[in-house]
């Protein structure tokens, strides 16, 4: 090895042989050049790039398919073909006449679209086959809701305003019809976050089936947000109202008021009062298992959470 490195050195101190090798370099250059320089006719194999396929169409079995492109044009025009795997597009959405079992492209028609994926100085002089065919079968599209895997825990006096929300809240699968049909929903990975007290707006992977290689899905991943702020709980007293109590009877009835307690944003919590609340107990429930009413909430003001009756029941008198 010592003794290789000493010849190159030597050589390369040889002012006669680096002349020598420098004209040899000129010579293959120019060479190179005047070959490149000529004009020659080659017929070069393109693999086909579908472009504009309908969404309801996916092209079966077509994994062989190529164009068989003569060109002619120089030698500097054609050198880019074989150095990378030449591509042609075909579009899906013109020049096509489709059957109930396949597309079918025919290269006369579609002509002036392979000629403007050329330089203007490459001459397309024949394309083979002149038809090509496309096996395609029908596919199902539906949107399905994207469900958000949470476990956030807040710190001490702030919360969620509303809800999380995903964006976008819904995506779109296409696939086969059975395969679509059992999708209900697409869940996103679990968002873990712990002491949040500020607003949230993460980007979310989402959990795609196992039959994900049947199905394209219009989106993989979803931000996440919420806007979180300080809450606080709040308390009123409520009238109970009894509802369905025969003509014939007269009822007193025990407390007449209850407490319901409630948590809301600080903002929201200024603007509550006992008129957004209703609390009634239904008479019809009454029976021998259950001889008390019942207070329950039917109505509520919007952007509350954890709202309670603090009484389980209420103690009725049959006066009439």
């Amino acid at each position: 090895m010592k003794l290789l490195k000493h010849v190159i050195h030597r050589a390369l101190k040889n002012k006669r042989i680096n002349v020598f090798v420098l004209f040899l370099a000129l010579s293959f250059g120019v060479l190179l050049v005047m070959k490149l320089s000529n004009v020659y006719t080659n017929t070069i194999s393109f693999k086909i790039n579908k472009v504009n396929i309908p969404e309801t169409a996916v092209i079966l079995n077509d994994s062989s398919s190529k164009l068989q492109i003569t060109l002619k044009a120089k030698g500097f025009s054609l050198l880019p073909y074989y150095f990378k795997k030449p591509e042609i597009a075909i579009d899906f959405s013109k020049h096509i006449t489709k059957t109930k079992t396949h597309y079918i492209w025919n290269k006369h028609s579609a002509y002036l679209d392979i000629m403007k994926q050329f330089d203007k100085a490459v001459e397309v002089v024949n394309i083979t086959p002149d038809t090509l065919q496309f096996p395609f079968d029908v596919n199902a599209i539906k949107k399905v809701p994207v469900k958000i895997n949470q476990r956030i825990k807040y710190a001490i006096g702030y919360d969620v305003l509303g809800n999380l929300k995903a964006t976008p809240d819904s995506i779109k699968i296409i696939g086969p019809e059975a395969v679509v049909t059992s999708i209900t929903h697409v869940a996103t990975d679990t968002l873990k976050q712990q002491g949040v007290k500020s607003d949230l707006d993460v980007p979310m992977t989402l959990l795609l089936p196992k039959t994900k290689h049947q199905i394209q899905f219009s989106d993989s991943q979803v931000r996440v947000a919420a806007t979180v702020t300080k809450f606080t709980e709040g308390k009123l007293k409520i009238p109970v109202t009894i509802i369905n109590v025969p003509d014939n009877l007269s009822l007193k009835y025990y407390p007449k008021k209850v407490s319901v307690y409630y948590y809301t944003s600080l903002e929201h919590y200024k603007t509550i009062s006992a008129s957004d609340f209703e609390v009634i107990c239904n008479f019809n429930e009454v029976t021998k298992q259950q001889p008390f009413l019942v207070p329950k909430l039917v109505k509520q003001p919007e952007g509350l959470k954890h709202v309670k009756i603090n009484q389980d029941h209420i103690e009725y008198l049959i006066t009439k």
